[in-house]
């Protein structure tokens, strides 16, 4: 395979956890060099299992070197492979990286060119700042809980650690970014990102009903907030999305369920007036589903052009053929526990595509060789091992 389209990048990586691997993941996945920073004695237990599934999806791709960066030939180590790299991410609290040596503002010093990425849960300043983040804290801060679940039964948390898998996939394009501003300027600029911030982006037109128009929105269960009828309704066998935003496709679904006088029916005839009546509509509608299976359901409401879909289980989704088609996993060997099959990505380019070079590495499995790549000899290596610098 050719080398990915971000290949002549070098990526130094002091992530652990979540929203930083999912940064640097897009690099690594499209072909970055990325040497993962690990402590000698392992994250303990922070990222998970090694050999677990998270830890498996999120680290492919990369080569593994051991460096005690409270060390100073650690940081000495460092300040070499900053000279030779691209980009660094890091995810500690704020306050670690300057007292470890390794903020932007030393490294620069070091590679002017250099783009810094950080990835923190409440930003690199304000009153918040020192506070450590966690995906759950930040989907609550970020008004995210209050909007998700039933009304009526608390605030309800989403089931994707969505705040810090959007921190860490801003962050990339940012670094992405800089990396663009830097072929101008010649300078790199540190790159931030919070937990809190990103999920407030995502929040979109949510926030946005405050921001511009003062709603307080809540809580609305499988309802869409604002497009009526979309939700989940039942079938003779289980359940099925149904999306009919909008008087067009609104009337295409009563026609579809053979109740063409919903429509006309001036309780359901607006936008407004199903949003008013939401809970008599849904329930009209489920009395018909609940007739005949999903299957069949969803077969004649996209024959009708009515958007409807599957609620799968995890091993459904990636037995259904469209997901296949999509090729949304790839295989690559493990040494220790044999093939494991990763989740990839959801873009495609036309001529560079991402790919799956490697396996997650073990612990420090490239420690040698990279410390190589730097000028160090064997002895050298030896003698920081001896000091457990490496």
């Amino acid at each position: 395979m050719t080398a990915g389209p971000l290949a002549r990048f070098k990526v130094i990586d002091l992530t652990r956890v979540r929203a930083g691997p999912t940064c640097v993941r897009q690099f690594a996945d499209w072909g970055a060099d990325v040497i993962k920073i690990e402590s000698p004695g392992g994250d303990s237990g922070l990222g998970g299992e090694r050999h677990g599934p998270d830890f498996q999806n999120l680290h492919r791709n990369k080569r593994s070197l051991t460096l005690n960066l409270k060390a100073p030939e650690g940081v000495e180590i460092m300040h070499r492979l900053v000279k030779q790299a691209d980009v660094v991410v890091e995810n500690y609290r704020p306050d670690v990286k300057f007292r470890l040596g390794v903020d932007y503002e030393s490294l620069r010093t070091i590679n002017p060119r250099i783009v810094y990425a950080s990835i923190s849960g409440f930003g690199q300043d304000g009153p918040y700042r020192d506070r450590p983040g966690f995906d759950q804290i930040a989907q609550g801060m970020g008004g995210l809980m209050s909007i998700t679940g039933e009304p009526g039964h608390g605030p309800m948390r989403v089931g994707i650690p969505v705040a810090d898998l959007t921190a860490g996939i801003f962050a990339a394009m940012g670094v992405l970014i800089a990396l663009i501003e830097r072929d101008q300027s010649g300078e790199g600029q540190w790159v931030k990102s919070s937990l809190l911030g990103a999920q407030i982006s995502m929040l979109d037109f949510q926030a946005a009903r405050w921001t511009i128009a003062k709603e307080v929105p809540g809580q609305a269960g499988n309802n869409h907030p604002t497009s009526i009828p979309t939700g989940v309704f039942a079938t003779s066998d289980g359940y099925i999305n149904i999306a009919a935003a909008g008087d067009e496709i609104y009337g295409r679904l009563c026609k579809a369920l053979e109740v063409p006088e919903l429509a006309s029916d001036p309780r359901y005839a607006t936008g407004r007036s199903r949003s008013e009546n939401r809970d008599a509509l849904n329930e009209a509608i489920g009395v018909i589903t609940r007739k005949r299976s999903s299957a069949a359901w969803i077969d004649a409401l996209n024959k009708a052009g009515v958007p409807c879909g599957p609620i799968y289980k995890m091993n459904e989704v990636f037995d259904d053929p469209q997901v296949k088609h999509l090729n949304m996993t790839r295989v690559v060997p493990q040494k220790v526990i044999g093939p494991v099959e990763v989740i990839g990505q959801p873009i495609e380019l036309s001529r560079t595509p991402w790919s799956i070079r490697s396996a997650t590495p073990e612990l420090g499995e490239h420690t040698d060789a990279i410390l190589a790549e730097l000028g160090y000899g064997a002895s050298d290596i030896a003698g920081l091992k001896d000091k457990k610098v490496v």
